[in-house]
């Protein structure tokens, strides 16, 4: 649906792999004629985002949907003495080669990611640059991922701040805002027990006879501990549900959006990056409920010009 001079918003909010959810989004809206003229992405928000106006978000949900447990476990490389757990050199490879060079100025739409500067806390609006480097910092997770260098400053991931951009929407003009909360009934499985998926797999090459995949110990050490004891990340994982749930709510009321679409996705933890399908089809399914509301809200907004 295009109105002219009517700029339509969407406003894409962190979740972690709940993200996957975006795409489904982002489907069912297109298929409605309802496209945004600005887009803005907090941490998996701004990945789907940038990745979507790149033009490669076909590759990126057909790799997402191929996911299972033991390729989830090869993205992990581990680092110690770096600001985080993870390198991220690895899942810089998922990213089609064009996009490492895409700058966000050269995008067909206006976008912004949003980050969290170290130290000072900051919210920072990302809006030019290398895209990719941009998307990386918007995801940078505390403890999990590095922070990363732009522009003289440490940058960390968004949802600290500013899970769900409403208000960078707003400010960049949009006249009807559409945001994208995955945070709603938050309170589900919390994270993937990876050691679960490290299963016998001659196919694969990862487990052979007596052999465990590389870093399998490490990594039960990491997501499970005896006893039902919280490991180091179910406890970052539970924290950050906590701070996004609350963060959420707390921005929404005081800068609400024109329509919420909010997928159903409780079920599925934090860091369950392998069960994109069914955060996909939560994401069209709650998308599609909310295409009446929206082009409701475009009428209204237009009777008013």
């Amino acid at each position: 649906m295009t109105m002219s001079g009517l700029e339509i918003g969407i406003a894409l909010g962190s979740g972690v792999a709940r993200g996957w959810a975006h795409i489904g989004v982002l489907r069912a809206l297109q298929r409605a004629g309802i496209t945004a003229d600005i887009v803005c992405g907090t941490s998996m928000g701004a990945l789907i985002g940038g990745i979507h106006l790149g033009g490669h978000l076909d590759e990126l949900e057909e790799w997402a949907r191929g996911l299972n447990k033991l390729r989830l476990t090869r993205l992990f490389d581990f680092q110690f003495g770096r600001g985080g757990l993870i390198a991220g050199r690895r899942i810089l490879e998922i990213f089609h080669p064009e996009l490492r060079e895409r700058t966000i100025e050269s995008l067909p739409r206006r976008f912004a990611c949003v980050a969290t500067e170290l130290g000072t806390g900051h919210e920072v609006w990302l809006q030019k640059g290398n895209l990719v480097e941009a998307m990386r910092a918007s995801y940078a997770l505390p403890g999990i991922f590095s922070p990363v260098a732009i522009d003289g400053r440490w940058l960390l991931d968004g949802a600290l701040v500013n899970p769900i951009p409403v208000s960078v929407c707003r400010a960049f003009g949009a006249r009807l805002v559409i945001a994208v909360n995955l945070n709603t009934g938050a309170f589900g499985d919390g994270i993937v027990a990876v050691d679960e998926g490290l299963e016998q797999s001659e196919e694969q090459g990862l487990i052979n006879g007596a052999n465990e995949a590389p870093g399998a110990s490490f990594l039960r050490q990491l997501f499970s501990r005896p006893n039902d004891e919280p490991s180091l990340l179910s406890v970052m994982a539970s924290a950050l549900n906590i701070m996004q749930d609350r963060l959420s709510r707390s921005r929404l009321a005081g800068e609400p959006p024109d329509v919420i679409i909010a997928p159903r996705l409780a079920h599925i933890g934090l860091l369950q990056f392998d069960r994109a399908a069914e955060a996909i089809a939560a994401g069209e399914e709650a998308a599609e409920q909310a295409v009446p509301a929206i082009e409701d809200a475009l009428r209204r907004l237009q009777r008013r010009r």
